[in-house]
């Protein structure tokens, strides 16, 4: 297989797949779309917070607490200090590849 510089497009992959699996396109989308409504109902704030792609990677949800103002040294000009902003709570994704799909890189 050749390479490329530039990564494949969406409508190359699901023309991949649907002519390696000999399915139609519209069947291949629908299979992408029911998947993306499965993520998002398994990753929202009353799903379970995990999504695994069997095989590939395992996507977790991260509840990131809020923090308060504060201040300490400005790294830039020593001896000032400088004020850092409070954040507000947030969510944050984490994708951690399975040993398989780190076995097909290296």
């Amino acid at each position: 297989m050749a390479t490329s510089s530039k990564p494949r497009s969406k409508g190359e992959t699901l023309k991949m797949i649907a002519e390696k699996t000999k399915l139609p396109r519209k069947q291949v989308v629908a299979v992408f779309e029911e998947l993306g409504n499965i993520m998002k109902k398994d990753l929202s704030k009353k799903g379970t917070g995990t999504f695994v792609v069997h095989g590939m990677m395992k996507i977790v949800v991260v509840n990131k607490p809020s923090t308060k103002a504060y201040e300490k040294p400005n790294p830039f000009k020593p001896g000032e200090m400088m004020t850092v902003k409070a954040k507000p709570a947030s969510r944050k994704i984490k994708i951690r590849p399975m040993k398989s799909l780190k076995s097909m890189v290296g």
